[in-house]
């Protein structure tokens, strides 16, 4: 689809064809056409330029827009797409192992974000077998360097993909037409941390081509990275005997990324253009976890109590652990081998004729991801030698990080128990699968019907599919029985406090486990697949007049959705216990629903240097796969009676949706500055809680109750309840003729949020701050750069992985990142980055009341989760010819 358009003055439209791949050519064509023989094409390049760019993107759209451009090819103003977005007005970033993963914007929960490539969906699946199954997209998945630009819009039109209640971001990758033949880029990385203290490397580079009579050209690039992210800190909660413990952790994944991506164009008249798009990602994911569990009560349940201290929901917050009767300790590792991918391949045409224009784009993307296999050893008082291990000393968690004060608790391969076995209640593949195959037409008429100067239409299908499994092992006679020292080698750091300790080999221990497997079985409560089709409609107006200009339009869609998966019946069980009482077919209900989503863009010029906007629209954000799969159960079978639960999925919900208006005031003065100020204001209904459980009949016997009947505790899902969001940006950008600038913005969100939703029962979205603060300063000139970000948002909830590990308040964070840049010719350049200078902890305590469904370690304050901050570094070398 196109833009809207208007006319503007001829600098827009030079600064428009100059940027090329790095912003929407759209965005500001003119409608007349523009003699461009005679002008001097001046390349974005620099700091200034790409704020210039951003800028200019933001001053000529009808809606209200943001963009990130790229300082040069490869050459994103930060190196992680998550944080780069994070500069933007309104835009706050979740980090997840070391990257930026998630985003949100102006308040909204990440999954209310719609991530899009070139204007489509991208799939986008987990490595982690414990992780939410949602559809936000993972942006650690995306190198800066294969991008172009990315453009943020806030407010919602008639042509653009509907999904994104916070926003919607628009990836643009480059195309070969738009540069000058045979460009190359290459870069070379080195990437230092403070904690693994390990360097990494990093490769990218770029080739575009295209004819002397630039009709036909070919960009390929790539990227590849491989290195080891290491995380430390203190984890806390109850052990599996319901008693208080810490646990002084580590995390070591190891990160292979490599991405590819290629571009053909061919233009054969000025009218008529076509083009296919080819984009590979993959993400090694293969980890280690370790923890220590030491007991901050009795001794595992033994001898006297040793705490002094317990908060309100019964979680020892202060205790003392003497010399004279030091406590057992338990040692485990995970070990897990895991990847995602994701594949998008695409055909677009584009047609202008006299008066009109066509385009088309059909494409498929597919990603998987999911845990190949993991792996448990554990070590305790029982063994030869490990039980020679214990804790003495303070542990005091009365503040939002627990302070570990005691023995050193290194220890050797050779404290380790002779022999050891592998926990058999692991051994799981998790293998999801993500698709969607899409088809788009979208047709534009020029009008002369007085300020209303333009038509356009479109329609768009699309087939989803999201599937995930579950493999169990099932373990044969073999002895479990293994030698300590074959399945370690090498040391790393466990806990805040680094303590040594020996380094998990993780294929080691993979290979010990599969060793005893007879065979993987599939687990049929595990299944569930979601099918949609789904179908959208638009017209929108564009107008233009005297000082005036914008659109209106509305979106229709439809969906059509089927859950699958295997229910309760009774069957027998095959070889896999867990199966027993599952159908061995697989069942599928099916609904559908449909709606029409209005919107309004009008910008006033109340100057040459003034803008006025007003926006109002419906927006809407397509229920979570979690609320739709088929149904899932707890306590059946088991040896207990009356905890027979089952909760169906509702493929009958309908998407959350959000009517909302913009008001913004923006001023541009001198050469690229700009200072600007937005209310906004989102009303949301249809948030999906879950129904209040009920015993009811549901056409099986329940074999668990000591007389079998037709009774079940029995809940699903629905949409009830609302909430709102309004807020404030306040954004400049100034720069001075000395080479010096400054970006700085804030923004403030009040966002209140149905709390029944929650386990947490706390009434705010998720990973929604109220504070969120960007401050850039930067220096340039034709040899040398300099730039320092800092960036701070307040407390925020992060929900995640289930009941086990999910609901924690974030504390305020902030992070300090300086990038200094040597131009060492007019080709090559050096660039060293240093991020999060300040090395800020990453700080995570519960916040839920007493007595609310989330475990006794996620209420009350209680400092759950602590991670060491660490400062990252990197150098780089690149050429651009």
């Amino acid at each position: 689809m196109r833009p809207s358009t208007f006319k503007k003055s001829v600098l827009a439209t030079n600064i428009a064809i100059l940027l090329g791949g790095a912003v929407s050519v759209g965005a500001v064509a003119a409608e007349a056409p523009v003699d461009t023989a005679n002008i001097e094409k001046i390349e974005v390049r620099g700091i200034r330029a790409s704020n210039k760019a951003n800028i200019n993107e933001k001053r000529f759209s009808n809606a209200v827009v943001d963009a990130v451009t790229a300082e040069d090819i490869g050459k994103l103003p930060d190196s992680d797409v998550g944080q780069a977005l994070g500069r933007v007005p309104g835009v706050t970033v979740g980090r997840a192992f070391g990257q930026g993963s998630s985003v949100s914007i102006r308040g909204t929960d990440p999954l209310m974000t719609l991530t899009t490539l070139n204007g489509q969906n991208v799939a986008s699946t987990g490595w982690y077998d414990q992780m939410n199954i949602d559809r936000s997209f993972n942006y650690s998945m995306l190198p800066a360097e294969l991008i172009g630009g990315m453009e943020v819009y806030k407010t919602t039109q008639a042509n653009l993909v509907e999904g994104g209640i916070g926003g919607t971001v628009i990836v643009k990758t480059r195309k070969p037409l738009d540069m000058e033949a045979n460009s190359i880029f290459g870069s070379v990385k080195g990437e230092y941390g403070s904690i693994n203290e390990e360097w990494a490397p990093e490769v990218s580079g770029l080739y575009s081509w295209k004819n002397e009579a630039e009709t036909f050209g070919i960009l390929v690039s790539g990227a590849y990275v491989d290195r080891e992210y290491l995380r430390v800190g203190t984890e806390a909660d109850l052990d599996w005997g319901g008693r208080s413990s810490i646990q002084p952790s580590s995390f070591l994944q190891s990160q292979e990324r490599t991405a590819l991506d290629a571009t053909l164009q061919y233009r054969p008249t000025d009218n008529l253009e076509f083009g296919a798009h080819i984009l590979s990602l993959k993400l090694g994911a293969d980890s280690i976890g370790a923890n220590m569990y030491i007991n901050t009560d009795t001794n595992w349940g033994a001898g006297d109590s040793h705490c002094q201290q317990f908060n309100d929901a019964g979680v020892c917050t202060y205790s003392d652990t003497p010399e004279s009767d030091p406590s057992d300790v338990f040692f485990q590792n995970w070990a897990r081998k895991g990847e995602m991918t994701s594949d998008t391949f695409e055909l677009n045409m584009e047609y202008d004729g006299d008066g009109y224009a066509i385009a088309a784009v059909a494409g498929k993307t597919k990603a998987e991801g999911g845990t190949q296999m993991s792996a448990n050893f554990g070590y305790g008082w029982w063994g030869d030698k490990f039980k020679d291990i214990k804790w003495a000393g303070v542990v005091d968690a009365t503040g939002k990080q627990i302070d570990i004060n005691g023995r050193d608790m290194s220890f050797g391969i050779d404290n380790l128990d002779t022999t050891v076995g592998t926990s058999q209640w692991t051994g799981i593949q998790g293998p999801n699968t993500d698709e969607e195959s899409y088809v788009q037409v979208d047709l534009d008429f020029d009008l002369d019907l007085g300020a209303i100067n333009k038509f356009e239409t479109g329609i768009r299908y699309t087939e989803h599919t999201f599937e995930k499994k579950e493999y169990r092992a099932v373990y044969g006679s073999l002895p479990n029985v293994f030698n300590s020292t074959d399945l370690y080698s090498g040391t790393m750091k466990l806990g805040y406090d680094e303590w040594t300790i020996p380094k998990a080999n993780l294929d080691a221990m993979i290979d010990a486990t599969v060793s005893l497997v007879d065979e993987f079985v599939y687990s049929r409560p595990a299944y569930g697949k979601i099918d949609e089709e789904n179908l959208s409609l638009y017209g929108m107006f564009s107008f233009e007049g005297e000082g005036f200009r914008g659109n209106f339009g509305l979106r229709y869609i439809q969906s059509d959705v089927t859950s699958s998966g295997h229910v309760i019946d009774n069957s027998p069980a095959d070889n896999l216990g867990i199966n027993a009482g599952w159908s061995e077919e697989v069942h599928s209900v099916s609904d559908s629903y449909h709606d029409v989503l209005p919107s309004v863009n009008v910008a006033f010029d109340l100057a040459d240097d003034l803008i006025l906007r007003l926006a109002a629209g419906q927006a809407i954000t397509r229920p979570n796969y979690d609320n739709l799969f088929l149904s899932t159960s707890s306590g059946y079978p088991d040896d207990r009676r009356g905890n027979e639960q089952i909760t169906y999925g509702n493929p009958g919900l309908e998407p959350m949706k959000s009517s909302q208006a913009d008001v913004s005031i923006e001023y541009y003065y001198g050469d690229g500055n700009l200072f600007a100020a937005t209310y906004f204001i989102k009303d949301i209904s249809n948030f999906i809680v879950a129904t209040a459980p009920e015993t009811k009949a549901i056409g099986v016997i329940n074999n668990d109750l000591e007389v079998p009947a037709d009774s079940w505790i029995v809940d699903s899902y629905m949409n009830a309840g609302g909430g709102s969001i309004d807020g404030i940006e306040l954004q400049l950008n100034h720069a001075w003729d000395n080479g010096f600038g400054i970006n700085a913005n804030y923004t403030f969100t009040d966002g209140t949020a149905p709390a029944e939703v929650y386990t947490d029962n706390i009434g705010v979205f998720t990973e929604a701050s109220k504070h969120t603060t960007n401050l850039v300063g930067y220096w340039e000139n034709d040899t040398f750069s300099a730039r320092a970000a800092y960036n701070w948002r307040s407390e925020y909830m992060v929900r995640e992985y289930g009941k086990y590990y999910g609901n924690r308040m974030h504390d305020d964070f902030g992070t300090l990142d300086v990038t200094l840049g040597w131009n060492v010719t007019e080709n090559i350049a050096l660039r060293l980055e240093l991020i999060n200078l300040t090395a800020e902890d990453d700080v995570q305590y519960g916040a839920a009341g007493v007595g609310t469904a989330v475990k006794p370690a996620l209420q009350d304050g209680y400092p759950t989760w602590s991670f060491k901050g660490e400062t990252t570094y990197k150098l780089g070398a690149s050429f651009n010819f």
